[in-house]
């Protein structure tokens, strides 16, 4: 069938160390957020208020990085040909229970 449309997988390329900077900054500033805490132990509905306070104000820029982060590494691949059949003939097999033939 030439006229067919070519057919696209989506690929997810993101790996531990794309955000393993992003999780040591999330862990600092809720360490920084506890230790604002604790200094105004106190008056305790002080000290909620501005370790709220800091993650409230931190959150949408770290949840920002991250998305950013994740849909720069999403990928379109071309399936191919070859491809598509043995994707399909892994799918029947999977359903009858049988291990696909190699």
């Amino acid at each position: 069938m030439p006229n067919e449309l070519q057919k696209y997988r989506f690929v997810c390329t993101l790996t531990f160390g794309d955000i393993y900077g992003q999780v040591i900054v999330w862990l600092i500033v809720i360490f920084i957020g506890l230790a604002a805490s604790v200094t105004l132990y106190n008056n305790p509905v002080q000290a909620f208020l501005v370790s709220g306070l800091i993650l409230v104000l931190t959150l949408p820029f770290l949840l920002f990085a991250f998305v950013t982060t994740l849909l720069n590494h999403i990928e379109m691949r071309p399936v191919a040909i070859g491809e598509k059949k043995k994707r399909k003939d892994a799918a029947v097999a999977s359903s009858a229970g049988v291990a696909p033939a190699n």
